[in-house]
């Protein structure tokens, strides 16, 4: 038993008090687990688009003061009553969404979309008994999407956490806990391409990047990456992206351009952005007959997405998919073995490292597009 077991710690964490205004490193009181949860401590965590996003607070309900962070690796530190899955020392990845392993959507071989632990994003508190366990001077901090890593230690709910092998190295595997996961799973659960296809990703950021992977690790003979930024196509060829289009490039929608490159249009497209074109012209680009489109990208809560019904008819497939179809306790540890089989890469999506202390540097690279995932390492 942990010395700190049962009791209350106190540990630095990088608390977000307003909307847009920098991040500030202060000692919070982190309180013990209560039923169905787990105090894990941080080693590493990096920051995700989804983190910026509702610390800009444009588009959404502001919660503030928040501990915010959702891409993490770490050790349970304690339990709380009920949890049998976890015991201290164990390696595990908070992940934003969970998984009970009781509602219809668990016992589902089809569905990851726990009707208990579902990604809720306006909940600033633990579901067991509404309250956080964060605070300082008594005050409570509220929390982000169950999981709250941009602290040194953190409360999260058994069906959140992923128990992973102890000897993959965190600062690596701590990106699978959000972003790699999603775009890499769009394409391998969901797109499904057969080798030698052909697999057009719209949106070269993180999570396009790792749908891009997902179609080499799966054998696809082109690769074609679509964005409007054209930096990003050098660094794309290092996760198998064959070819690049750039829709400001032509003065035709892109779905033609890319139906005249691929003899008809491509075999599979994963779509990453959230901007309705975007979503439109991945549907729009597949092949007729077999041709299957997969929207991952969060659009604008009003978009609506317009397309002619002959599509579907021509037998081309829409599908959707959130956090590519992986069940999060049940399908990530074996993501994570992907990665220390070698089959999985992700030392490539590691562009940044900066200590705790420099957390806003990260929010920094991020707000100016720089590089693709910073990794902060708590113990700095």
């Amino acid at each position: 038993m942990s010395t700190t077991t049962g009791q209350v710690i106190r540990c630095k964490a990088a608390v977000a008090w307003e909307a847009g205004k920098p991040l500030v490193i202060e000692e919070v009181e982190v309180a013990p687990p209560q039923k169905m949860e787990v105090r894990v401590k941080i080693h590493f965590t990096a920051l995700c688009h989804t983190d910026v996003y509702f610390w800009e607070a444009k588009g959404q309900n502001p919660l503030f003061p928040r501990i915010l962070g959702h891409e993490a690796g770490g050790v349970v530190e304690s339990v709380g009553e009920g949890v049998t899955d976890l015991a201290p020392g164990d390696h595990v990845l908070p992940v934003f969404t969970g998984e009970c392993k009781e509602c219809a959507h668990c016992k589902s071989e089809e569905s990851n979309m726990c009707d208990l632990l579902r990604i809720n994003t306006d909940r600033g508190v633990m579901i067991h008994d509404g309250k956080s366990r964060f605070s300082i001077n008594g005050k409570p901090i509220f929390h982000f999407v169950g999981t709250s890593t941009f602290s040194e230690y953190t409360v999260v709910h058994v069906g959140c956490l992923a128990k992973i092998n102890p000897l993959a190295p965190l600062d690596k595997v701590c990106v699978v806990s959000c972003g790699i996961s999603t775009g890499l799973g769009a394409t391998l659960n969901v797109a499904k391409p057969k080798k030698g296809s052909s697999v057009a990703v719209f949106g070269l950021g993180a999570v396009g990047l790792a749908a891009a992977e997902g179609a080499r690790i799966a054998g696809a003979s082109r690769i074609i990456g679509v964005d409007l930024n054209s930096n990003r196509f050098e660094i794309a060829k290092k996760f198998g992206v064959t070819e690049f289009v750039n829709p400001k490039d032509y003065n035709k929608p892109v779905q033609e351009v890319i139906a005249e490159m691929t003899n008809g249009g491509v075999d599979r497209s994963v779509e990453c952005t959230g901007h309705i074109d975007a979503m439109i012209s991945a549907f729009e680009c597949v092949h007729d007959g077999w041709g299957v489109a997969v929207l991952v990208g969060v659009p604008h809560k009003d978009a609506v997405f317009k397309t002619s019904p002959l599509n579907f008819l021509n037998e081309k497939t829409l599908k959707g998919t959130f956090y590519g179809n992986y069940k999060p306790r049940s399908d990530i540890p074996a993501v994570v073995e992907q990665y220390m089989n070698k089959e999985l890469e992700l030392e490539k999506f590691l562009t940044h490292e900066v200590p705790f202390s420099e957390i806003n540097k990260a929010f920094d690279l991020m707000l100016k597009g720089e590089g693709i995932r910073c990794i902060i390492r708590m113990d700095a």
